[in-house]
């Protein structure tokens, strides 16, 4: 029997879950169908697990800093085996909540994997084989992301993606990361405050090279604290796996301050195991892709404003349409899709309100536009930039290392990054700031709490 649809989503991570509950709450009905855990990357290998173990070394961290506070806990110690439980816990709590709103929503679930035959027209393809073909007039792609493996390497027992160090039950004596990008330093963060001793390797000359370079120093120089050991500017060669460890060998990267004048001085290390943190890159059904005639590169799907693929009644949302991998942008990117299909079509995704946050501890943050951004379209900007140093609320939770910095061009703000204790949720009032347009007039009317750490942004 072929079942009917007005739309089918392919795939249950955060954007395809809410596009299909968004759309069933508007009175669509809906399929979505998922073949790897309600929730996505996001809940099982991505956010949600990392950010529980996160949680756990931070506190354990914390508590060292307590003798400060006159508080004395004897000597701290750690059960990584509860760490593991708490992180499964929250997993499944996860997965569940994403059930059973999509559940309590409307939307008809169906688990297996979703294969597009045609415009209109979807086989979904249970774990035993059994088959059926399902139609809508609307389609949303929402395959996701996967680890991104540099040329030439592949996982092992001890040559790790972030998927299989999550998988790990003990924590390695010595770990290797190689790429010192969002995922490299969230690892370094929790390994290094659990007492794996790590090195950081990045290709580039600097960490987060992505992001604003005063965010990259500050953050070497808080992972340096944690007795983090730092390479940036070499380049991976080599990794030999052997029964007892593995070794990696590097050299300075071309075109970079550490390859020196023609230099190849050879770089060694030993240890447990390596991660290979080199990020993720679209997960993309290229077959399905040709024969439809949909417009995609290994970066991502192509869409339009309305995040429509090159084939019209074809949508696609989240990691599959590259740019920036957050789950935060691939749920609006999913609302406002269902609401531009069902709704009124007032909900908008527009992504330079879309704030970043790296978990590391303390956290960075920034929205908007950064300030090499500016430079290099020659844009005048102003900069202002208060520091957590003088902030009485940062200096009675131990915190005083930090600063905000916003960025006005012609006295609006355009852009800001926060470095410090609480980043995550100080972006927030300025992400919407930027969305709203806001400008020095405005801003200087805030009424702030005090004492408080939101009080950085009473400029």
């Amino acid at each position: 029997m072929e079942e009917r649809f007005d739309l089918i989503v392919i795939g249950g991570g955060p954007g395809g879950h809410a596009a299909a509950e968004t759309a069933a709450r508007l009175g669509a009905r809906v399929c979505a169908i998922e073949r790897d855990g309600w929730g996505g990357t996001c809940t099982h290998r991505g956010c949600i697990p990392t950010k529980a173990l996160l949680a756990c070394s931070g506190h354990y961290a914390a508590l060292k800093r307590l003798g400060r506070l006159g508080i004395g806990i004897g000597e701290a110690s750690f059960d990584y085996a509860a760490m593991k439980r708490h992180q499964g816990q929250l997993v499944r709590i996860s997965a569940l909540g994403v059930r059973k709103s999509l559940e309590t929503a409307g939307v008809v679930l169906k688990e297996g994997e979703g294969r597009l035959r045609a415009p209109g027209e979807i086989d979904c393809v249970t774990a035993d084989g059994r088959r059926e073909t399902l139609h809508a007039k609307n389609i949303c792609l929402a395959w996701g992301s996967l680890p991104l493996l540099p040329t030439g390497f592949a996982p092992s027992a001890r040559i790790l993606t972030s998927d299989g160090l999550l998988a790990l039950p003990n924590l390695p004596e010595r770990i290797a990361i190689v790429g010192g990008s969002v995922i490299g330093v969230e690892f370094a963060t929790l390994l290094a405050e659990l007492g794996s001793r790590v090195t950081l390797w990045e290709l580039l000359g600097r960490l987060i090279p992505a992001e604003d370079p005063d965010l990259g120093g500050f953050l070497a120089q808080e992972l340096k604290r944690l007795g983090v050991e730092i390479r940036t500017g070499v380049r991976m060669t080599a990794i030999e796996e052997g029964e007892d460890g593995v070794a990696l060998t590097a050299a300075p990267a071309e075109g970079t301050s550490a390859a020196g004048d023609g230099e190849t001085q050879t770089l060694r290390w030993q240890g447990s195991c390596v991660l290979l943190a080199a990020g993720r890159r679209p997960s993309l059904d290229e077959d399905a892709l040709k024969r439809l005639g949909i417009d995609y590169a290994p970066q991502g799907i192509r869409v339009d404003a309305r995040q429509q693929t090159t084939v019209p009644g074809i949508y696609a949302v989240g990691d599959v349409t590259g740019g920036m991998m957050l789950a935060h942008r691939a749920m609006q990117q999913g609302r406002a899709l269902a609401d531009r299909l069902f709704g009124a079509g007032t909900i908008s995704c527009d992504e330079r309100a879309a704030a970043a946050v790296i978990y590391t501890h303390p956290p960075i943050a920034r929205v908007g536009l950064m300030e090499q951004e500016a430079a290099a379209r020659g844009l005048e900007i102003e900069i202002v930039r208060p520091d957590y140093a003088a902030n009485i609320m940062a200096r009675a939770e131990l915190v005083p290392t930090g600063f905000a910095k916003l960025l006005f061009h012609r006295g609006t703000l355009a852009g800001a990054a926060v470095a410090g204790e609480a980043a995550g949720d100080l972006i927030a009032p300025l992400a919407l700031a930027v969305s709203a347009g806001l400008g020095r007039r405005e801003l200087s009317n805030w009424i702030l709490p005090h004492p408080s750490l939101s009080e950085l942004l009473n400029i």
